[in-house]
């Protein structure tokens, strides 16, 4: 709650349930998932969804090839190159797309990926989808997960060439 000049101003704080499903499928090799979908994607009901998250000219780099524009090129070019996608968590209080006001987490049940798919490595990317998945999921599915700087426009410190460098290793050794 802030008060400007008197007055109380409340900022609101929704109870967001995800709104898209698990991106993967038996080929899988590696997940990646961030935190939890910023408004944008919401009303994409696609990962990524912001214009300014670098995700999308990231791994197309990583993969040398062409950037996905629609979501059917999107969900092709990840199923293409073995990449599952989602998040770490399934619902939460949140205001906007803000992660610092992240609160009541639920955690996504990752066993609906790695029942079905191959993963052999899963990455979080950015340090808040670290965060959740170290205290609700790491211990619970025994897997470690490789913290990528986030793609994230909020993550200025990181040029587009610098995150490219760093999130080579989704695409193996």
């Amino acid at each position: 709650m802030q008060s400007i000049q008197g007055q109380i101003i409340r900022k609101t704080v929704y109870m967001i349930k995800h709104p898209i499903p698990p991106l993967f499928d038996e080929n899988s090799r590696v997940l990646i998932l961030g935190s939890f979908p910023s408004v944008k994607s919401r009303e994409a009901q696609f990962f990524y969804g912001h214009p300014q998250n670098r995700f999308w000219k990231v791994t197309s780099a990583v993969f040398k090839e062409p950037v996905p524009v629609s979501i059917p090129e999107k969900r092709d070019f990840l199923l293409r190159n073995h990449v599952a996608l989602w998040d770490v968590i399934a619902s939460c209080d949140i205001q906007g797309s803000s992660d610092s006001t992240i609160k009541n987490v639920t955690p996504n049940n990752l066993r609906l990926i790695l029942d079905a798919a191959h993963i052999e490595e899963i990455f979080v990317n950015g340090k808040t989808a670290e965060k959740y998945y170290n205290k609700y999921t790491r211990d619970v599915i025994g897997y470690p997960a490789v913290c990528l700087p986030s793609t994230s426009p909020a993550n200025a410190a990181w040029s587009v060439e610098r995150l490219i460098e760093a999130w080579k290793i989704i695409a193996g050794k």
